[in-house]
């Protein structure tokens, strides 16, 4: 993806975002203020990341980075989380990314090539808890990830788009790709992780009620940052709808031809909402990420 083809953050829509957070917003960083975080921490903020600092600084809670009056060994450590996590999963859960050198068979050995492999992978930046943004200078339009270890998901197409997912409860189709090459590894599917894998929806589903609850399984992989290819939703709707569930946006989303597959996730938001499907998701309250989102597509 390319990001620049996004619009901008303005810091009019930036101070807009921020009467969503529910926290107290002091004055923005500084365009001198930015550099010296930027010189200090050696990371650089994102284009879209800068706009919305320079608008307000959100503080108060230590879920916030305090970019300004924050203790400088937290903020260190907050910047350090996500290469952090994924050594933890090298020494004790056997990860070993692929672009990396054979792995050594000592530990020692393991972490220390991992732990050069990782000196060049482009930074995360915290932008509130465990939600990061590349740090790429000049770069806007990158979605927001969620990391906890090498359990990286999508968290917002951007980041207004995150904040209205995070902040104000409004649902949108994550349709974005991860746009750094490290870090899109662990979204787009790490080992033994096909993550465009539909839910099982056939030959399981055999009465109209089975039919639903995979629309539901379906709509739950999207939550955790799945994506879904248009067919997958189109066969879940026409599966519906030989079962008989009646809605009045499934026969358009099972009719849809493949010239009109760029209609598919749009038809199949309407569908969760016409079933009622979207009041009762789980919301994300539990850390790691969609923890209870994840158990129940385990059950399933």
């Amino acid at each position: 993806m390319n990001t620049s083809s996004r619009p901008r953050l303005t810091l009019d829509a930036a101070r807009a975002l921020q009467g969503m957070l529910r926290t107290e917003i002091g004055p923005g960083l500084t365009e001198r203020e930015l550099d010296a975080v930027e010189a200090r921490f050696g990371f650089v903020f994102s284009a879209d990341h800068r706009v919305f600092l320079a608008s307000g600084l959100p503080r108060g809670s230590s879920t916030w980075p305090d970019w300004r009056d924050g203790d400088p060994e937290d903020l260190a450590n907050w910047l350090a989380w996500p290469v952090e996590g994924v050594l933890f999963d090298v020494e004790h859960s056997g990860f070993w990314h692929p672009a990396w050198p054979s792995r050594p068979a000592e530990r020692s050995e393991a972490l220390r090539v991992a732990r050069t492999g990782l000196e060049s992978v482009p930074r995360l930046v915290p932008v509130y808890g465990h939600r990061y943004l590349p740090g790429t200078a000049g770069e806007h339009g990158h979605p927001v990830l969620s990391v906890h270890q090498t359990d990286v998901i999508l968290y917002g197409n951007d980041l207004t788009d995150y904040i209205h997912r995070e902040f104000a409860g409004r649902s949108s189709g994550l349709l974005a790709h991860a746009t750094v090459d490290f870090w899109s590894y662990f979204v787009e599917g790490g080992p033994g992780v096909d993550v465009t894998a539909p839910t099982p929806f056939t030959p399981y589903a055999t009465t109209a009620q089975e039919a639903v609850d995979c629309i539901r399984m379906l709509a739950l992989e999207r939550l955790i940052g799945r994506r879904h290819r248009p067919e997958q939703l189109i066969e879940a709707g026409l599966t519906a709808l030989v079962l008989d569930v009646e809605t009045e946006s499934l026969p358009l989303l099972a009719g849809l031809s493949r010239a009109e597959h760029g209609r598919a996730n749009a038809l199949f938001d309407q569908v969760l909402g016409e079933l009622g499907l979207l009041r009762d998701l789980p919301v994300d309250v539990t850390d790691p990420p969609w923890e209870t989102a994840r158990w129940e597509l385990v059950r399933w």
